[in-house]
């Protein structure tokens, strides 16, 4: 579960302006250089919305295409969705994970065994549900329920056996784990369908570690945790970030913060304070009405980094996280087509990038595993929980196995690249973490890397086309709606 994150006190803002080349008004033609490559880039804006797996949120995908009139292509989805006959891989089964034995009520443990029944694949009718855990153990046991996590043959068949552990300690009400499975198709995310159809995505782009929200924003910005698989008790981490590498090359950059109007001293926001941004570097906070505005007066950065809604209900976390309910997906999807929206009709898209992604799968069934990462530093886990239960010991210091050390991406995330460069109805099969935003950064403004793990990435290079501009003029995606039903007391 994530911390709650506020941030602090506003100081002045200062930025540099962009060249602004703007026919037809500001959905005019876009030029470019088509040897310049990423140099036809010049403003990176990168945001991460809150847990959500791949599956979950983009595994209808080719169902949406048939439907719409896309072209069919491979893209590794949930297999009910794919095609009878074409392009691999082709349609398959509903995938199912073992559910709880009902022998076996609360306030037992969830019991898998003989009789259990299988827990299907399933959509998703409430917009908001109770929360997943994505935590290391939670992620640890998804990877393979049995013999976690000595196996180094990922059976994915944990996720409702967490979930229905989390419910029963938690008190909540889908105490059979089933949420897991659930999926949200283009009836509820019109939005993201249109968007991740139209422009670029990529159905091999992982988290960066198989555990929660802190430490993998740690990878965000610092291409490490330092060996963090929790949230910092205390302190915060040396470690230089990409706002460090930024700010010493004299190249602009800001964090743009949704829910400025909630902060209070002192900083407690877990993007931000494991490396002291706010503390270090005031005058690069702004609201988040500032990009608006920046937006529109060709001033934004070379580098935005927006702070998503985690206050406000509008980051898309599960709900009853930390006893708070949780926002609609709806409400968070609307959210963020106001900002891309906002971009795609300003002066400023003619020279931007936005990357959206989001900061881990929270717990949701995905059918591909982790992958083979670089390790970022050599450090091992170093704040495995050692006590008794129920908060102890964790997996790692009962056994050992490959994924017991930062070797291993985490999940898959859904991706969205959005640009006038962006390819169109572009799917990548290259593996990757989301430290790869690091690695674009990088090679853009000619950085060093801050770790192997982000020097080891692609540099999403592959993601655009800047010899025949593909949306000189962005196409109107359809509006989110936020008027699904909201519960948290049954399923689906």
């Amino acid at each position: 579960m994530h911390d709650q994150k506020t941030t602090g006190p506003m100081a002045s803002i200062l930025a540099t302006v962009s060249l602004i080349i703007a026919l037809n008004g500001c959905r005019g033609l876009v030029t470019s250089d088509p040897q310049g490559g990423l140099q036809n880039i010049n403003h990176i804006v990168f945001m991460a919305q809150e847990n959500r797996g791949f599956d979950h949120y983009l595994g209808a995908m080719r169902e949406y295409w048939a439907s719409n009139g896309f072209p069919d292509q491979a893209f590794d989805g949930l297999p009910q969705f794919n095609p009878a006959a074409g392009i691999a891989p082709l349609r398959g089964p509903a995938p199912t994970n073992p559910g709880c034995d009902p022998a076996f009520p609360p306030p037992s443990d969830c019991k898998t065994d003989t009789n259990s029944p299988e827990v299907e694949s399933f959509r998703m009718v409430s917009m908001c549900e109770e929360n997943p855990s994505p935590s290391w153990n939670e992620s640890h046991v998804d990877w393979n329920l049995m013999h976690y996590p000595a196996s180094p043959t990922p059976t994915l068949d944990g996720y409702v056996w967490t979930a229905a552990h989390d419910a029963r300690n938690e008190g909540f009400t889908d105490v059979t784990g089933k949420r897991a499975m659930s999926y949200y198709d283009d009836s509820a995310l019109p939005y993201y369908y249109f968007m991740a159809s139209n422009f670029a995505t990529s159905d091999r782009w992982f988290a960066p570690t198989m555990s929660r929200t802190q430490p993998n924003r740690m990878y965000m910005l610092a291409a490490t945790s330092a060996g963090h698989v929790y949230p910092l008790k205390q302190g915060t981490l040396s470690n230089p970030t990409i706002f460090d590498r930024l700010q010493s090359a004299g190249i602009s950059w800001r964090v743009y913060v949704t829910d400025l109007e909630f902060a209070t001293p002192p900083i407690n926001d877990s993007s931000l304070t494991y490396f002291e941004t706010a503390a270090k570097y005031p005058q690069n906070m702004a609201p988040v009405s500032q990009y608006l505005s920046d937006a529109q007066n060709g001033t934004l950065p070379s580098v935005a980094f927006i702070d998503p809604g985690y206050d406000s209900g509008r980051d898309e976390h599960p709900g009853l996280d930390d006893g708070q309910p949780g926002g609609s997906v709806q409400v968070g999807a609307q959210y963020v087509s106001t900002l891309i929206n906002s971009l795609m009709q300003s002066p400023s898209w003619q020279d931007s990038a936005f990357i959206l992604t989001y900061d881990e799968f929270g717990g949701f069934y995905d059918h591909v595993p982790p992958q083979p990462a670089v390790s970022p530093d050599g450090i091992k886990p170093l704040d495995l929980l050692q006590g008794p239960p129920p908060n102890g010991p964790d997996v790692c210091v009962r056994t050992t196995g490959p994924t017991c050390d930062f070797v291993y991406t985490g999940y898959r995330v859904p991706l969205m690249v959005i640009s006038p460069f962006a390819r169109k109805n572009y799917v990548s099969h290259t593996v990757a973490d989301y430290t790869a935003w690091l690695k674009l950064v990088e090679t853009r403004f000619n950085l060093p890397s801050l770790t192997k793990r982000d020097a080891a990435q692609m540099d999403m290079t592959e993601f655009f086309d800047f010899v025949n501009v593909p949306w000189s003029v962005p196409p109107t995606p359809p509006a989110q709606p936020t008027s699904g039903a909201c519960y948290l007391d049954h399923l689906p």
